[in-house]
């Protein structure tokens, strides 16, 4: 996923409760719905970080070797600028980008 291209709200909004309900007929199983893509974009994020991170580690520090490294300060930052993961989601949700399907009617 291109987290640079995600348009999704920085800061919170107000949706329309029929909005978001009307996909699954069910406001409850549309936030279950959110909720699980949000969990799975927080693990991708996640993931993502660490990878990046651990480009900076390194495995024989001691008190005196652990300096600031602009560029681990920078990546951390371009995370925390990004919206949330129920953000995400929730936008995905509303453009109609989440396949869900119920296992009971299969």
């Amino acid at each position: 996923m291109n987290f640079k291209e995600i348009k999704a709200e920085q800061s919170t909004i107000t949706y329309n409760r029929e909005e978001i309900e009307a996909k699954a007929q069910n406001i409850y199983e549309s936030i279950v719905i959110v909720a699980k893509r949000a969990k799975q974009i927080n693990a991708e994020l996640k993931e993502e970080l660490v990878q990046k991170l651990d480009e900076f580690a390194s495995h024989n520090d001691t008190l005196e070797e652990i300096f600031e490294n602009r560029e681990q300060i920078e990546v951390s930052k371009f995370y925390e600028r990004l919206p949330k993961p129920t953000s995400i989601a929730l936008k995905q949700w509303m453009e109609d980008q989440i396949y869900y399907r119920k296992p009971e009617k299969d």
